[in-house]
């Protein structure tokens, strides 16, 4: 275990802390996490985050389901057990595609949806019966905390941040897993 030293600025309004990362990127800090009670709009770009790419996971996911769609049709209705069913030909997939169009729908919705789930969990390794890492319990509530890497800059990093209207400020010892 190694540690290192972090300072947690805490704001309670999310205009206040869209203006203090502006103001702490621009200055060069390097800001190692946010930790807010709701999503904050453009709070990524604000941050320097480089985009996801699960909404490409998610096409892919889509894709898998509606290849497992008709290879379950195509097995099921007109290989394995064909039916005559209001009177629609059961020797040929192409014809019957209309009345599968729904089933089609529903497994690429239900294949994308689920496994981006799993995928997600996977991403930000949330695992179960993993301990929470939020570093206070107020952020779950009213509260915005940023999260700030110190090198020997403590009190010129604390000044800026009492300019940028944090309203508590601490040095925190982090324990860091390797």
């Amino acid at each position: 275990m190694e540690t290192s030293k972090v300072i947690h600025a805490i704001y309670t309004d999310d205009d206040v802390l869209m203006s203090a990362v502006k103001r702490v990127k621009a200055e060069r800090y390097h800001i190692e996490e946010i930790y807010t009670p709701f999503p904050v709009h453009g709070l990524d770009k604000a941050m320097g985050l480089a985009p996801t790419r699960l909404a490409i996971t998610a096409f892919l996911y889509g894709c898998v389901g509606l290849c497992v769609a008709v290879a379950m049709m195509n097995f099921i209705m007109i290989e394995d057990w064909p039916q005559n069913i209001g009177g629609k030909p059961s020797f040929s997939y192409i014809e019957n595609m209309p009345a599968f169009v729904p089933i089609m729908f529903e497994l690429t919705v239900f294949f994308a949806a689920h496994l981006m789930v799993i995928t997600f969990y996977l991403r930000s390794r949330m695992w179960p019966f993993k301990k929470a890492e939020n570093p206070d319990l107020r952020t779950t509530d009213d509260h915005f905390l940023m999260e700030i890497a110190v090198h020997g800059n403590e009190t010129e990093l604390e000044n800026l941040l009492k300019e940028t209207g944090a309203v508590e400020i601490k040095l925190i010892e982090k324990e860091e897993a390797h």
